[in-house]
């Protein structure tokens, strides 16, 4: 069935959101990268400037996140008939990878600057104070982003940029050890900073594992949840004349919904009122649901598959 006229304002409104918030995030990564790697090497703070090559990281793939998100709202065509919104589900898994190789290379970087403090004693150089409150104002601005970031994408359902605000959180903690790193470093004990990227690198790579794999089964249109699948039955049973439902598929595009659902009727009923039914539960499952924006319902007699009542598979 056709979207109206109400979701598609909601997905222009949407739309225009995510931009908002990429846009936001790669104007401010810019600043900070320019900020901490110049600072970072002025100081001879290997923390701080380790910390700008994070941020760097970070407007390469804001860049590609800014591509794929504008390919999303292409309509649909002959060659791709639901549009494109998967492209937000690309985009995700970009970001993802980005995030695993940030961990990796922080890693290493880390078990490096360990072995050289405590093995090779190599002395470490004295950073200036604003090197520590860049490190500082990096924290406090993305614990703004996080918050702006994860609210827009809680509106708007959108998987990509719900991986940007984990990212964001990320860039917290990472800032935050570049904090202590400074901090210590001047306090005479530099192996703290290597070894505290080390430990905040293990949790960024954990938050890149969750992303990529929360992108997977969007792609690969998994079952759906059990909130979801009670809410359709909830519409379902609505209408009287459904005596059951034998199965219910969803693909994922993007944060859009396609619903695949096979119900049961008295067997009874004629076709045209068969297909009235079908049609009265498709609209009904598009307005009361707003994540839904086509659904294709199959029916059949009420005996066999569906003798049990409002059972899924």
């Amino acid at each position: 069935m056709e979207r109206n006229s109400e979701q598609e304002t909601r997905e222009r409104a949407n739309d225009r959101s995510n931009s908002f918030a990429v846009n936001l995030g790669l104007v401010s990564n810019i600043v900070l990268a320019f900020l901490k790697v110049f600072f970072g090497m002025l100081g001879h703070s290997p923390a701080l400037l380790a910390d700008g090559i994070n941020s760097t990281s970070d407007v390469a793939y804001y860049i590609a996140t800014k591509i794929f998100l504008r390919l999303s709202v292409e309509p649909a065509d002959h060659e791709h008939p639901y549009g494109h919104r998967q492209m937000e589900s690309i985009a995700s898994v970009v970001v993802g990878a980005f995030i695993l190789s940030t961990a990796v290379a922080i890693f290493w970087n880390a078990l490096d600057g360990v072995y050289d403090a405590l093995v090779r004693h190599t002395p470490a150089p004295e950073t200036p104070l604003i090197t520590l409150g860049i490190a500082l104002f990096t924290i406090c601005l993305k614990i703004a982003l996080t918050l702006v970031t994860k609210r827009i994408g809680a509106k708007t359902n959108n998987s990509a940029i719900r991986a940007l605000a984990f990212d964001h959180i990320n860039d917290i903690f990472a800032s935050l050890a570049a904090a202590v790193g400074i901090y210590f470093g001047r306090e005479g004990f530099p192996w703290v900073d290597p070894l505290a990227g080390g430990v905040v690198a293990l949790f960024i790579l954990r938050t890149g594992i969750n992303i990529i794999r929360e992108s997977a089964l969007a792609l690969m249109s998994t079952a759906p949840a059990t909130e979801l699948t009670q809410r359709i039955t909830g519409v379902a049973k609505g209408i009287p004349e459904i005596s059951g439902i034998e199965r219910i598929r969803v693909h994922t595009f993007g944060q859009y919904l396609v619903v695949n659902i096979d119900i049961c009727i008295d067997g009874s009923r004629t076709i045209r009122r068969g297909d009235e039914i079908s049609t009265m539960l498709e609209s009904r499952l598009v307005a009361e649901i707003d994540e839904i924006v086509d659904v294709h319902v199959h029916y059949h007699p009420g005996d066999g598959a569906c003798e049990e009542g409002y059972g899924t598979r």
